[in-house]
């Protein structure tokens, strides 16, 4: 992976390479250091308490395009538990033109942006997370792909999380870095779905 600055990137495989997308500078494999599910790919930013997850969850059919973001982020929300009333807002959602991104084989895509209340490794105290979700739906596949930018705004300082945030060397990734990844997914194998 290379620099920072706008130096081309190429592409990182995911998931023995059946996908592959353009990580952003400074990103460390996290299943290099710990489990990962495997249908997911982790990278955490090495200087920030950043993280991006690429995760191939089962396609919510019942759900429609337009709800189907907020749908996962709501699940998001669970899995953090972050669903009590003032945890997690949702301040926008938008449809993504399939005329900028790389994967055509999906039906529809969305970035949605909110904010949860998180805590992290089931700590008590509580750290502000905006959340940059992008869903990519490919219903011939039974799958819908979610990218997540976990991009914390304030952290309590009795989180494990307070070292991190203080860290001040290496630049943080930005929504265009995110939005890069959204674009530069690409499937190469559609054997990965079975």
């Amino acid at each position: 992976m290379e620099g920072a600055g706008g130096s081309a990137q190429k592409p990182h495989p995911l998931f023995g390479g059946a996908l592959s997308v353009v990580i952003p500078h400074s990103a460390v494999d996290v299943s290099d250091l710990r489990q990962i599910p495997d249908n997911q790919e982790v990278f955490a930013h090495a200087h920030t308490d950043q993280s991006l997850i690429v995760e191939l969850v089962e396609c919510q059919d019942q759900v429609a395009d337009q709800d189907a973001a907020r749908f996962h982020f709501e699940d998001i929300a669970g899995s953090n538990k972050a669903l009590e009333p003032g945890a997690f807002e949702v301040t926008s959602v938008v449809m993504l033109p399939k005329s900028e991104l790389s994967l055509s084989e999906c039906s529809s895509a969305w970035m949605l942006t909110g904010t949860q209340s998180i805590s992290k490794f089931y700590e008590e105290s509580r750290n502000i997370v905006t959340l940059h979700l992008g869903l990519v739906r490919l219903p011939q596949f039974s799958t819908d792909v979610l990218l997540t930018f976990n991009d914390p705004q304030s952290i309590s300082p009795d989180s494990s999380s307070a070292a991190a945030a203080g860290a001040t060397h290496g630049e943080p990734w930005t929504v265009q870095d995110f939005q890069r990844l959204l674009q530069t997914l690409t499937l190469h194998n559609p054997g990965l779905f079975g």
